[in-house]
């Protein structure tokens, strides 16, 4: 079969721009669609204002509540509950905090909403689709009674009371007013001033539930701190109570903030100091005197003696003796008895003398030894306490744990009694970390339906609604529209694009013309009978080197319009000049034979099995030079009708009388004989019914037809709308079809 290297390029060129945007395309494609457009946007926008009419009017009431970041301090102690903090994770937590189904289940509380249709819908009365809702529900409940009775009255009150905390929930809104700490509370109702008390609700209750909580924290502490002060004093008493026990069981008294023992030891060892040092005078002193009684000195030299008094006194008297001698001697003989008793005086005052000289040595030597003595038991006693301290030094490891744990637990009930006396002031001191800093007044404007929005969002959702129709019809078209459809989908060659026959081209010509094939030889100038004279071109110049006679039309499937270009082309190949003959080779559906010969009593079959002759059977058409062989009704079918012998040899036969023989076939995708009469035929082109016939059908029809080696010429269009298929774009010769129409006659 001869290719045409135009339509390669024209594929390969086509393929090429597949992944730019074509905007005429999508242009084309919407005028296309534009009736269907205009009804899915016209019903969409009708829809939205139908819904907006009968939507109530509602009425938006807003309180703003302001987190204050500052913060009284009226005693500079620290708070149990910290205050909100300012950053923006903290107020948003505040923002959904307002919006928690806690405080909107106290609103309803406070406010009695549970009462309120607005919000509870099993107390409204239900209307049109509701009324229909309802009814299916009571129905339903009807024919299950045990899961309705089964159901605890709690239950149901719960159940309840969440449906109106969602309800209710549904109409909040706060949100943060930018960056700002303010906080806008907003709630939408159908009354303006139940909306206005509602939102006020929030707003009260917000603040309260900052009050309560931080109260709630206080008290909380308070009495953990208070059960906790009970267990530290007892712990304190009894580490205290330990620490005197073992002081006192280990004699480890303490004085003025040193244990006894250190403070006895330390006064011995001062005693002990003095004493030594009065021990070494004493025996300075008399080692002195003793020294000095052995040089021979004259013991009135001894400073010890010289230091007495009494040694003084006596000295005096020997004084006052002599110059009472001295007197006497001067007056009296040396034997005068008052000069005697004078020396008798001084004689007793020099024992004296020597006496107490003598007392005053002894008592030297007494004096060392006392001394001694003293050091001696002095130092006794404080290596007594030395060893005393020892063992009491051993005992005070134990003693300073003891004390350390008593210190500790003192410390801390000494800080938990601060704290707890803190706490218990916060109760009077706590406020609010949030004000109101305005109340929501009663709306006077209905917020909502908003007319403008919603007609608005109205049209965007009609226009988005009729692309998404057009685009899914465009996805789901899988028929062959135009001729780069049949080139790039299909890989064959467009031959024609046969036009769709109007009843007002009917009714113009012909009263009685039902039928394309009527038309095209009472119209010979019309676009249809062109078409037919392109597809007969076709095949006449399809190979210069080989003339194609034998021409079969087939289809992928049933009601293509195979039958109909056939008979058509076969009339217009008669009024061309060429002898022409029509083979009816559907066996089953015969509809060439019921459009041209419905009375023919023999055919195909009765020629094959040499029951009669080829010119017996042939029936001349009523345009001259066509003859058409019917295939008649029989019960009698030989196999292999078309791989016989007998059909090749007709075939044969009719090459040589014949200028064109046209073969109407039967689909190819349903009966198999047509791949048999697709080989043996000189040239085969396939109707594909436009729009209609799924490319996925036509493209294994053609496979099929090249598996079987066919020479598939090309594909025809049949009953295309050439002004809808001049919408589907431009590449091609339909798009051009409005200026070239003219040169036909209809």
């Amino acid at each position: 079969m001869a290719t045409n290297p135009g339509n390669d390029q024209h594929l390969t060129d086509r393929d090429g721009d597949d992944g730019l945007l074509d905007l005429r395309q999508l242009w084309r494609i919407f005028r296309r669609r534009l009736p269907v457009f205009l009804a899915v946007a016209l019903a969409i926008f009708a829809l939205t204002v139908v819904v907006t009419m009968q939507m109530t009017p509602q009425y938006t009431a807003t309180a703003n509540v302001i987190i204050d970041p500052r913060r009284a301090q009226v005693v500079d102690i620290e708070a149990v509950l910290t205050g909100v903090g300012s950053d923006a994770p903290a107020l948003d937590t505040e923002v959904q905090l307002i919006q928690s189904r806690s405080l909107a289940q106290a609103v309803i509380t406070s406010l009695d909403l549970r009462t309120d249709p607005e919000f509870n819908h099993r107390l409204r009365e239900p209307t049109g689709l509701g009324a229909v809702i309802a009814g299916v529900r009571s129905f339903v409940s009807a024919l299950v009674p045990s899961q309705a009775a089964g159901a605890p009255e709690e239950d149901a009150a719960g159940r309840e009371l969440e449906a109106v905390t969602t309800a209710v929930l549904g109409r909040l809104r706060a949100n943060r007013s930018g960056m700002t700490y303010m906080i806008a509370i907003s709630f939408r109702s159908e009354d303006p001033r139940k909306a206005a008390r509602i939102a006020n609700a929030f707003a009260d209750l917000y603040l309260l539930s900052q009050l309560e909580a931080k109260f709630e924290a206080t008290e909380r502490a308070n009495t953990w701190l208070n059960d906790r002060l009970v267990a530290l004093r007892e712990e304190v008493r009894v580490s205290e109570q330990a620490v005197e026990m073992y002081r006192a069981e280990h004699g480890l008294l303490d004085a003025g903030g040193s244990n006894l023992t250190e403070q006895q030891i330390s006064d011995l060892n001062a005693q002990l100091a003095i004493q030594r040092a009065e021990l070494s005078a004493a025996e300075s002193s008399l080692r002195n005197v003793q020294a000095q009684l052995q040089r021979g000195a004259s013991l009135d030299t001894i400073g010890e003696v010289l230091r007495s008094e009494t040694i003084r006194a006596l000295r005096a008297q020997q004084t006052e003796t002599s110059r009472r001698r001295s007197d006497l001697t001067s007056r009296y003989g040396p034997r005068h008895p008052e000069i005697l008793a004078v020396e008798r005086e001084a004689a007793d005052l020099e024992e004296q003398v020597n006496r107490e000289i003598l007392r005053i040595v002894a008592g030297l030597e007494t004096e060392v030894n006392v001394a001694r003595q003293r050091v001696a038991s002095l130092q006794g006693t404080l290596s007594g306490f030395r060893q005393e301290l020892i063992t009491n030094n051993r005992a005070l490891v134990r003693l300073r744990e003891l004390e350390r744990e008593a210190e500790a637990a003192r410390t801390l009930f000494e800080s938990f009694l601060n704290r707890f006396r803190q706490t218990s002031e916060q109760d009077d001191l706590a406020t609010a970390d949030a004000r109101i800093v305005t109340r929501a007044p009663a709306p006077v404007e209905p917020s909502a339906p908003n007319w403008l929005l919603n007609l608005a969002l109205g049209f965007v959702l009609a226009g988005l609604a009729g692309a998404a129709v057009v685009a899914l019809l465009e996805v789901f078209d899988n028929g062959v529209r135009t001729e780069a459809d049949v080139e790039r989908e299909l890989g064959a060659a467009h031959i024609a694009s046969v036009p769709l026959l109007t009843k007002a081209q009917f009714g113009r010509k012909r009263e009685n013309a039902a039928q394309p094939y009527d038309y095209v030889r009472d119209n010979p100038l019309s676009g249809m009978a062109e078409a037919f004279r392109v597809i007969r071109s076709a095949i006449l110049l399809s190979d210069i080197d080989r003339v194609h006679k034998v021409v079969a039309i087939t289809s992928a499937l049933p009601g293509e319009g195979k039958t109909t270009t056939t008979y058509s082309l076969g009339r217009i190949s008669a009024m061309s000049g060429s002898k022409t003959v029509i083979l009816d080779c559907d066996l089953r559906r015969r509809l060439l034979t019921k459009a041209a010969a419905p009375k023919a009593a023999r055919g195909l079959l009765e020629v094959l099995a040499g029951e009669c002759t080829l010119d017996d059977v042939l029936i001349e058409d009523a345009e001259k030079g066509l003859h058409i062989l019917p295939v008649v009704e029989t019960q009698f079918t030989p196999r292999d009708v078309f791989s016989s012998d007998a059909f090749k040899t007709l075939l044969n036969g009719l090459r040589e009388r014949y200028d064109m023989v046209l073969v109407d076939t039967a689909p190819v995708l349903a009966v198999t004989d047509t791949r048999v009469i697709a080989a043996r035929a000189d040239a085969v082109i396939m109707s594909v019914k436009w729009k209609t016939t799924p490319r996925e059908a036509a493209a294994s029809a053609l496979d099929i037809l090249r598996d079987v080696k066919a020479n598939v010429l090309g594909v025809t269009l049949s009953q295309v709308d050439m002004n809808a298929q001049a919408r589907y774009g431009y590449e091609g010769s339909s798009y051009y079809y409005k200026n070239y129409r003219s040169y036909y006659s209809g």
